[in-house]
């Protein structure tokens, strides 16, 4: 049951909340297998890659997958089909026979250890439309022999960002306190947009910081050892604490995005219990 959805005319009422960049009309438009067994899923990721100028082959089984692997250029794979099938059938046999492929693996989960011969992972549910997309970008780019960049740095962070949650206050940081990253809710609190920061020292940008927090920093990046804080002692322009709340604040370490180590900087609200 190989199919196309909407082969129609575009509808440029329909906006997922990311802009559209249509292809070079003189290229040969990229064919995406979409396998899903959840036709609404197909209806959507067709329709969404059709907005951005690809061509979509859907299957709902890996038979119907299997029948179409002749006829498309990358491949955006559910790794849980049920009844006991995975995507990743569907990858194996679509990197023995063409192992020039790329394959985009979509899984609700990240609790299996991959390891197989896909190219690439996405959290479902959690990735966005943009990164599926910018994962497209980059395998099409890559297939029309053009320089792939991928902001790796953005997405690695973006990732940690996701996992604890906008009302945290986040920043990403080397040992000398120079940003890798901030999240919206820090850059708002700060005043400054947040691609302002990338690259700036926290303790020359911002001097009235307390200066023990350099030491911090940097003992954190040393020891690996994680730093908690309750006495308010002078980091960022936290509102004041009062009776109802007070700010916890976390520095633990972690590996940047260029391999070097880093320090993640946390602060959220906890309120007083009475």
């Amino acid at each position: 049951m190989s199919k196309e959805i909407f082969n129609g005319p575009r509808d440029e009422g329909l906006d997922f909340g990311v802009a559209v960049a249509s292809p070079p009309a003189a290229e040969t438009l990229i064919r995406v297998l979409l396998l899903d067994d959840h036709f609404e899923n197909l209806l959507l990721r067709s329709t969404i890659l059709r907005k951005y100028g690809y061509v979509s082959e859907t299957a709902s089984t890996i038979q119907e997958a299997l029948e179409l692997l002749d006829q498309i250029d990358i491949a955006v794979l559910d790794y849980h089909l049920g009844a006991g099938q995975f995507g990743t059938e569907v990858a194996a046999e679509l990197r023995r026979r063409r192992p020039e492929v790329p394959i985009i693996i979509l899984s609700a989960t990240l609790e299996r250890r991959f390891g197989g011969v896909e190219d690439m992972h996405l959290l479902k549910g959690y990735s966005s439309i943009d990164d599926l997309v910018n994962a497209l970008r980059s395998f099409e780019a890559k297939l029309r022999g053009k320089p792939v960049v991928v902001n790796a740095r953005d997405f690695f962070y973006s990732r940690i960002n996701m996992a604890m949650g906008d009302d945290v206050l986040l920043e990403v940081l080397d040992g000398e306190g120079n940003w890798q990253y901030v999240n919206d809710t820090c850059a708002r609190l700060l005043e400054r947009p947040a691609e302002w920061f990338q690259g700036r020292n926290m303790f020359q940008e911002f001097p009235d910081i307390s200066p023990d927090w350099q030491e911090i920093l940097q003992t954190v990046v040393t020891t690996r050892e994680t730093y908690i804080d309750r006495t308010y002692r002078g980091l960022l322009n936290l509102p004041r604490k009062d009776e109802e709340w007070v700010w916890n604040v976390l520095a633990f370490p972690m590996t940047l995005h260029n391999n070097q180590p880093g320090v993640v900087l946390s602060a959220r609200i906890l309120e007083r219990k009475s």
